[in-house]
Formats: C-alpha cells, structure tokens, sequence
C-alpha cells in the first residue's frame, strides 16, 4: 500500500511539473527595421543552391574539395555537435535520473564474536526538481535555440566559404589575366624599342624617342612583375581556403551569371542563415529571463528510494525486508544580497543586446541585397562602356603607329596611346571580375545553399 502511494506521489508530482506553465515572456519575433521592398520592385526569389547557382565545372569541383576540407567549416560544424549535447543534457533534466544499488558488509568486531552480514539493494530517486514555474523548461528552450542556432552559424560559414571561395576564384583568375596581359604588352614593347633602335641608327629617330621607348618597356616589365606576384599570392590565397593546391584553369571571366530581379520582399532575408541564427540567441536570451524570474520561487525536489535487505544474500530477494524512503523538499530563497535581482537584470539585458543584434544583422542582410542590386545594374553598365573604350584605345594604338611609321607624328602619340590602351585593358579585364564577384556576393546576401 505505501508503495504504491509513494509511486502514485511521483507520477502526480511529475505530472505536475511537465504541465506547469513557464515563468517570462514567450517569444514574439520583433518587427524588422528595414523597408518591406529592397530595390525597385518586390519579387519573391528562392535560396539559391550552390551547385546550380555557379555555371563554371571548374568552380563547382573548386567549392566542392573547400566543403569537404576547409577548417573554419570543420569547426562549425563540431560546435553543432557540442550544442546538441549540451541541449541533450538541458533536456534530460526534465526526466528523474534513477540509480541501482546494491551493497554487502560482513564484519566481526572480536574474534568471539559472530560475523556480521548485511545485504541491501535499492532504487533510489535523485533529486528530480518538481518544474512549478517552469525553470527547467526555460533552460531547455534556451538550450535548444542555442543548438539550432549553432546548426544556423553552421550554414552560414558554408554559406559564405561559398562565396569567399568563388570570389577568390575570380581573383585568381583575373590577376593571372592581367599578368599575362601585362607580360603581352612588355613583350610588344620590347620590339617596339628595337624599332626605335633601327629608326634611330638610321637618324630618323631621336635620344628622346629611345628613353621613351626604354621607359615604356621598363613600365610594363614592372607592371608585370607586381601582378604576377599578385597572382602567386591569390592562388596561396584560394589554396587556404580550399584546403589543397588548386590548378587553375584557363580564366573565362566572361562567364553567364544569375541575373535577379530589380527588386527583392525583404522577407526573403529572414531566411539567410545568419539571420536565423541570431533570432534563435535571441530565444534563448528570450528564455533565459523566464529562468531567471522563476529562481525567485520555491523549488520543490523529491527524493526517494525503494529495495530490499537481509543478512543472507541468498534471501536478499526472497525473504528480505522491504524498505523505502520518500523525502520530498521545498526550498524558498529569503536573503541572497541580491544575486537573483541580478541574474534577473543580467538576463533581460542580455535580451536588448540581442535584439539589438538580431535587427542589426537584418540590416546588414538588407545592405547585402541592395548593394547587389545596385552592383547588378551599374556594373553591366560600366562593362559595357568599358570594353568600347579598350576597343577605341586598341584602334588609336594602332593608327598612332601607323602614323609614327610613315612619319606624320611623333613618338610621344605612341606612346601616350600604349599608356591609354593598357589602362583601359587592364580595366576591362577587372570590370569582368568585378561582375562575377558580384555574383558571388548575390549568393550570400540570398542566403544560399
């Protein structure tokens, strides 16, 4: 009969406990401070997934080696593993934790007296808080919101490897392209000195045209120098981030992009990952001051156990005596100096920082797609304006030439009309990558996968 009502005694506890309504305010999302509509027009855009969103094979085996060997990403990762245990523990102090016992004491006081035996085993119940106001389930929560927010700090490491390793992979590209062009362009105009070595060796040119000449070859080896150097360094660059070595292949900076809408709903960027995970520290701080509010109660703990012992172990389970004890215990806090008050105040100023910092990821997520918009528009502008202008500048090189050769001008056109082209080259060539690094950066700002 007393087992029975110490047993009917717990499951009423327990039933109490996990229908008890949590202390604190529940979560309510706060209003995003940005305008509902980035760029022109709302248009309702999808996550975009990596291994359609890039067109580039070669890119796509490039960001396929950095998800599987990339250290910042490792690392993510097992912080999703560390949370998810440390939510496992939080989350198994909803459960009563039970231990089986068993012990034997055989003992003589004298060498008259008779030995002594005892056995006893038992379960015993430790110390299960009884949630009246729901501390445990607060904690839990916080717990929980944590981990998922690990999974989403996860996501956006991945997510912006992604861009970080195809945006390197346009450096790389471009830096090899504009060395390669520079070491072009020094090569022309080593023969261009040799001509002006013959012009002047047969006194149609000048001292002056020589230095000019040596000076623009001299320019162009420099030039070339710098941005090979550049280039090794953007490969060393793209290496760490990938991993491994990586053998670049011949650059297309000419490559198709995804082309977005001219406007996005900016709902679209509560779904990047970053967002996401500072709204889930946001419940958890959220969850926190219910913890902190219900400190201020009483804590109800039961403790009990339940078993059987005799002095033969052979009747331990037979013929022993049955025994149990049930301690339940209530705990109100009179006098702290104040250490709940400030629990309580640390808990609900650490929710203003992270609302704080919930509405201002939102607001960088909202700069992200709109400076890709901006970009999107202006850029495809400035690439075409930019290739008529290396298009003019390669015709005038020519026709200044031309005219040096039939001597109608003089070195100096020539010479001013290799600076423009080369500039102008060299500014096509970065326009390029400037447009597929913003394609890259369109991936973040969308949250992709």
């Amino acid at each position: 009969m007393k087992k029975q009502l110490m047993s009917k005694t717990l499951l009423l506890a327990m039933t109490l406990g996990l229908g008890a309504c949590a202390m604190g305010p529940d979560y309510i999302r706060p209003v995003a401070p940005v305008a509902s509509v980035v760029g022109s027009q709302p248009a309702d855009v999808d996550t975009p997934q990596w291994a359609s969103y890039f067109s580039d094979p070669a890119l796509r085996a490039v960001i396929e080696k950095a998800l599987a060997n990339n250290r910042d990403l490792k690392i993510a990762t097992a912080r999703i593993e560390e949370a998810r245990a440390l939510y496992g523990i939080q989350k198994a102090d909803f459960l009563p934790s039970v231990n089986a016992n068993g012990s034997g004491n055989i003992s003589r006081n004298n060498p008259d007296a008779d030995i002594s035996r005892r056995y006893e085993a038992n379960l015993a119940l430790l110390s299960y808080e009884v949630d009246f106001w729901g501390r445990v389930r607060r904690l839990s929560e916080a717990a929980k919101a944590n981990y998922l927010a690990s999974e989403e700090a996860q996501q956006s490491v991945r997510s912006t490897l992604i861009a970080d390793v195809a945006n390197s992979y346009y450096s790389a590209q471009a830096l090899q392209t504009r060395s390669s062009f520079a070491e072009q362009t020094a090569t022309a105009r080593a023969e261009s000195l040799r001509v002006v070595k013959r012009r002047m060796d047969v006194g149609v040119a000048n001292r002056l045209d020589l230095l000019q000449a040596e000076a623009a070859q001299d320019s162009a080896s420099s030039d070339h120098a710098a941005l090979a150097r550049q280039s090794v360094n953007a490969q060393t660059a793209l290496a760490v981030l990938v991993g491994e070595a990586v053998s670049l292949p011949a650059a297309n900076l000419n490559a198709e992009v995804v082309q977005l809408p001219s406007g996005l709903n900016s709902t679209v960027l509560l779904e990047r990952p970053d967002v996401r995970a500072a709204e889930q520290k946001l419940v958890a701080a959220n969850a926190n001051i219910g913890a902190a509010r219900a400190a201020f109660f009483p804590k109800v703990t039961l403790m009990g156990s339940g078993g059987v012992m005799s002095n033969e172990l052979e009747d331990l389970f037979s013929g022993g005596n049955r025994a149990w004890s049930f301690l339940p215990q209530i705990s109100l806090p009179l006098f702290d100096g104040g250490r709940l008050r400030a629990g309580a105040d640390i808990a609900e100023a650490r929710k203003v920082i992270a609302v704080a910092e919930y509405e201002k990821t939102i607001q960088l997520a909202f700069k992200d797609a709109a400076d890709v918009l901006s970009d999107q528009v202006w850029l495809s502008k400035q690439l075409t304006a930019q290739q008529r202008l290396a298009d003019r500048q390669e015709q005038r090189l020519k026709l200044a030439e031309a005219r040096y050769a039939s001597g109608l001008s003089g070195y100096l056109d020539v010479l001013d009309a290799q600076r423009e082209f080369y500039a102008a080259s060299q500014g096509l060539i970065e326009t390029r990558r400037a447009r597929l690094a913003a394609s890259a950066q369109a991936f973040k700002a969308l949250g992709g996968k």
